[in-house]
């Protein structure tokens, strides 16, 4: 795996095309890991976007080195509805060989829809699914959770009430004066605590990430809503955070 320094969680085209022109031009690129695919996330761990133009352009370098591009769609339902997006779901269609509608994360018991849009990697596509033994003999039973979420635009309004929720949380912690770590505006946030806030948050029942340590003592942890979480919980905690010390 080749991987590419990111500050926020995505990587540019840019980057993409000075990997493959060293590779390309090195005398001993024999000797080297070939680049053969580029791998993003939307939104990324951080919780950040890519825009169309972001896509178009990786899309655009992936086409002139004849490298499949590939979306991890795990939270895709997430970045959609977050309401930094300019992406659709035909967007993505468009740029991307192969993408996945995440149903795990986004409200599904189990799995996740591959849609492979790059006729040249349909080919055996259910040999290797079997090879691996990722066929199943009920896996209709699967297809009837996308059919689902897919009904009536469940799949946006759930995603979308959790989006909203996280926002909430984002909100409050702004008001309270609370520095946030990154620009999510997706299900993730992150805010940036002391171990006093930490503590309190816990003792009162929250779980939270602890994403890694910042200056001055503090600590970047991650909240995140899913099409699962309450309302009512949500209500609690803004009332918890709007009482929180500057401790």
């Amino acid at each position: 795996v080749l991987t590419i320094p990111t500050a926020d969680g995505t990587i540019s085209a840019q980057q993409v095309e000075a990997l493959c022109r060293e590779h390309v031009t090195s005398h001993i690129g024999e000797h080297m890991v070939q680049p053969g695919m580029v791998y993003i996330s939307f939104p990324t761990e951080f919780g950040t976007l890519y825009s169309k133009a972001q896509l178009a352009a990786l899309h655009d370098v992936c086409k002139a080195y004849g490298l499949p591009l590939f979306l991890d769609g795990a939270r895709l339902g997430y970045g959609l509805m977050s309401p930094k997006n300019d992406l659709t779901l035909a967007d993505i269609a468009q740029l991307c060989d192969v993408f996945y509608i995440g149903g795990t994360k986004c409200g599904a018991l189990f799995g996740e829809a591959v849609v492979i849009l790059n006729e040249a990697l349909k080919k055996d596509f259910r040999y290797a699914v079997k090879q691996h033994g990722g066929m199943l003999a009920k896996g209709r039973l699967l297809g009837i959770q996308f059919a689902t979420l897919f009904t009536n635009d469940l799949y946006f309004s759930i995603c979308g009430q959790a989006v909203d929720l996280a926002l909430s949380i984002r909100k409050a912690f702004e008001e309270k004066g609370v520095a946030l770590w990154g620009g999510s505006f997706t299900n993730q946030q992150f805010p940036i605590l002391t171990k006093g806030q930490m503590d309190y948050l816990r003792e009162r029942g929250y779980i939270y990430e602890v994403w890694g340590p910042v200056e001055d003592g503090k600590t970047i942890v991650r909240f995140c809503t899913s099409w699962a979480t309450q309302p009512e919980n949500v209500a609690r905690l803004l009332k918890d955070i709007a009482a929180m010390q500057s401790i």
